[in-house]
């Protein structure tokens, strides 16, 4: 498994290292893992839902793949950081494919590639927004444009439910206080603007930090901060650890690439939804906050057990295979905002399509999916802007 950190929509040159290092390596990549900034930009109007000065709003490379004049030489997977076409993963939510063999995790999600259980948070932590519901629709405003990556609350609990084991865990962000398990004196001389959120603890995702001390992955993957960080976390004296990796973003020179192999069962490796996750995601799914209005979470856990099972027999009763998604519209219509992938997860877990609600009602804005029918800067970000995202 190939991990990258920010993409930044250069998909061209990261594609070309990974077959240099296969022939160079003499290995086989079976997966790429991008950590966030990845800039799925389908074409021009995209840009106006990226967050960045207009001076650094370029097309990069995603359009050709998602064209179909490229395509990605190996599976890829990405969660979503803060200069993204947030209008794009909006419509995939709950994840999708954003252009062949390249796969959105969503908000918040968990896959499974093979055997290997993969979970995912979408954007950055903000305390102003974390209570807030996902009110935000294009085209956004300036202070929309920013709010919508920002971490929800809701999005975070969901995470919170999963019991099952995970192997990889993806953030954009760092989870606050990692720094006090790696090599805090490399990271201040290559970083020393870091010093002072060092010091005081800050540096990093609260919900981050949440989720790692209660899921325990395995690995932790993240970017960002835009340097190469690496920490081991010991969870209790006799716990599992987990392995932490943060990484630059696409440049020559940088530490933006490294290559781990992950024990999995054989083939084939694939991308799948993950059973526990579509239980979870059709429990929650009556709550998800569509108004500024924070969530109304259920004081007691919904039968999470009950949906597993539902998922489960349905799986049973359609006999295919919900989860192999077919790639989306290859040129972008402007009028089609539902895509193919999220219809379909929709149909099969029975739920309505809820993404173009009113922001203050909450109404659905479009009928209710039937459920008999079958939908087969450069690279450079500057890091002072208005709302301090790096």
């Amino acid at each position: 498994i190939a991990v990258e950190g920010c993409a930044h929509g250069d998909l061209d040159n990261i594609y070309a290292t990974l077959q240099r290092l296969e022939e160079s390596e003499n290995i086989k990549i079976d997966l790429l893992i991008c950590c966030g900034d990845f800039q799925a930009v389908r074409n021009e109007n995209d840009l106006d839902s990226m967050a960045c000065p207009v001076n650094f709003r370029t097309m990069n490379t995603f359009w050709k793949y998602y064209s179909g004049e490229e395509v990605a030489p190996v599976p890829t997977l990405f969660i979503g950081g803060n200069h993204e076409a947030s209008n794009y993963l909006w419509e995939l939510y709950y994840g999708g494919w954003v252009a062949p063999k390249i796969f959105f995790m969503g908000f918040a999600g968990v896959i499974k590639f093979g055997s290997v259980r993969i979970g995912g948070l979408s954007g950055i932590f903000k305390a102003h927004d974390y209570y807030s519901g996902h009110y935000e629709r294009a085209p956004y405003n300036k202070s929309d444009i920013r709010s919508i990556y920002h971490i929800r609350e809701y999005d975070v609990h969901k995470l919170k439910q999963i019991k099952e084991p995970l192997d990889i865990f993806i953030s954009h962000d760092w989870p606050r206080g990692i720094t006090a398990f790696g090599n805090s004196k490399k990271l201040l001389r290559d970083k020393p603007f870091f010093e002072s959120e060092v010091k005081q603890g800050t540096l990093g995702s609260r919900a981050a930090e949440e989720l790692l001390k209660q899921l325990k992955p395995s690995y932790w993957f993240s970017a960002h901060l835009h340097t190469k960080f690496a920490a081991l976390v010991q969870h209790g004296e006799d716990g599992p650890v987990t392995k932490f990796l943060a990484l630059d973003k696409c440049l020559p020179g940088r530490n933006f690439l490294q290559v781990l192999e992950i024990e999995s069962d054989a083939g084939p490796h694939e991308i799948h939804y993950d059973e526990e996750w579509l239980a979870i995601t059709r429990a929650y799914n009556p709550v998800l906050p569509l108004s500024r209005k924070p969530a109304k979470l259920m004081a007691e856990p919904p039968d999470l057990e009950g949906h597993r099972q539902w998922v489960r027999k349905r799986l049973e009763e359609v006999h295919m295979k919900p989860f192999d998604f077919r790639p989306t519209v290859p040129s972008y219509v402007p009028t089609q905002r539902q895509t193919i992938s999220v219809e379909a997860l929709l149909q099969f877990l029975e739920l309505s399509y809820l993404l173009d609600s009113s922001p203050e009602s909450g109404t659905p804005m479009r009928s209710p999916i039937s459920s008999m029918t079958r939908v087969y800067d450069p690279y450079g970000i500057i890091l002072g802007d208005t709302d301090n995202d790096s």
